[in-house]
């Protein structure tokens, strides 16, 4: 893995990011039903990025992967597909750990690889959800460093 840097989220990145973020969902969601998926596709099309502080990483000024947090909590945490299991994730959340002081994160319980990664990290869980934060039956982990 050579030149890849985390940079500011810009609006030049955002179609890219998008791309990242479909693809990731597709990957690892595999519990999403089809008409949920294209609803949060909807949602997460709608975000501004530039409200909250949001990072790409790059590789060779590509976005392969990003990660947003608010309030110091990872609210986002995505990459390609091809890049998953190769220790970027973990150093995209080391960066939000220590720029970001990043210490929480909601995970979708069904997504046993993602609850098994923060954990590992060395979240805990503290409290589970019946429902996501839109009210739909996917639930959720809320975890802590």
């Amino acid at each position: 893995m050579k030149n890849i840097q985390i940079v500011k989220y810009t609006d030049k990145y955002r179609e890219a990011l998008l791309v990242v973020w479909e693809q990731s969902v597709l990957a690892t969601h595999d519990f999403l039903n089809p008409s949920d998926f294209q609803d949060i596709k909807e949602l997460v099309q709608s975000i501004d990025f530039n409200a909250f502080e949001v990072c790409c990483m790059l590789e060779n000024s590509k976005v392969i992967g990003f990660i947003g947090v608010v309030d110091r909590k990872v609210e986002m945490l995505f990459l390609s597909p091809e890049y998953l299991g190769k220790g970027l994730g973990k150093k995209l959340l080391d960066f939000a750990v220590s720029k970001l002081n990043a210490d929480k994160v909601d995970v979708n319980e069904q997504n046993t690889k993602a609850v098994a990664f923060y954990q590992k990290y060395g979240f805990k869980a503290y409290e589970r959800t019946d429902k996501d934060d839109q009210g739909r039956d996917y639930p959720l982990l809320r975890m802590k460093l």
